[in-house]
């Protein structure tokens, strides 16, 4: 049994957490740390992570960026492994999300999604295949309306997963309606669409001659990141310090 405190306990995902947690026999939350509470939870909640004296396994942080020094303060502290999927973090912070796993087991990934995790190897296995064939890659991203960045980190994540294979020449290119000429067979386009509720759909285009491959991958809900958030905090439960990420969780498997 993994024992977790749930960082932001009562934010969206942190709810969506606490839900699909307590339908799973190997994972238990044993505290929840948000400075608003309602007393709905079946675990104490602490206002601030400071103030959690429960032993945990591990931590998943679902919060805001404003608490993030604290959280990482407090599991090198502990000694407490910590899954970091707060967005929005500082230059300054990651750094310290970096210096932290050199002292305590950290993972952070662009996107905790089992899923998108699994799409980074295919795709880097079929750029071997296509990439040296002369094939053009293109990924589109759909979000919803609310979305503030554009293109999403998971398109850039799998934009570099695909240049690792075809190496630093290519580039991503971003926008085309400034100039009038033949696409750059050296270019990986990103295009961003925002509209209505979209969770997420990321579509990996791979284009050659007289074929087309595609790899889509749609998230319906937003429990598809809460499921990689728990599965990442069984795995990373005990491990020594370090940085990992979900590819390290999918290895597991």
């Amino acid at each position: 049994m993994t024992r977790v405190i749930m960082h932001g306990c009562n934010g969206h995902m942190g709810r969506v957490i606490t839900d699909l947690v307590s339908k799973d026999d190997d994972i238990e939350i044993v505290a929840g740390i948000d400075p608003f509470d309602d007393g709905h939870n079946t675990y104490p909640v602490f206002a601030s992570i400071k103030d959690c004296d429960v032993k945990a396994d591990a931590v998943i942080d679902f919060a805001s960026a404003k608490a993030e020094d604290a959280l990482l303060d407090y599991c090198v502290e502990k000694q407490i492994p910590v899954v970091v999927c707060t967005t929005g973090l500082s230059k300054e912070q990651l750094d310290k999300v970096r210096e932290s796993a050199c002292k305590v087991a950290v993972l952070k990934s662009a996107n905790m999604s089992l899923g998108i995790n699994t799409l980074f190897k295919l795709l880097q296995d079929a750029a071997k295949v296509f990439i040296p064939s002369g094939y053009d890659v293109e990924i589109v991203e759909r979000h919803h309306n609310q979305k503030l960045d554009a293109p999403s980190g998971t398109a850039l994540a799998l934009a570099d997963a695909i240049k690792e294979v075809a190496g630093d020449e290519y580039y991503y290119k971003y926008d085309r309606s400034q100039e009038h000429k033949k696409r750059d067979p050296k270019e990986i386009g990103i295009s961003a669409v925002r509209g209505g509720t979209i969770v997420g759909v990321h579509d990996v285009i791979f284009a050659g001659e007289d074929e087309v491959i595609e790899f889509t991958h749609t998230a319906y809900s937003k429990s598809v990141f809460a499921k990689g958030a728990i599965e990442a905090a069984k795995f990373l439960a005990g491990k020594p310090a370090g940085m990992y990420d979900m590819t390290d969780v999918i290895a597991s498997k």
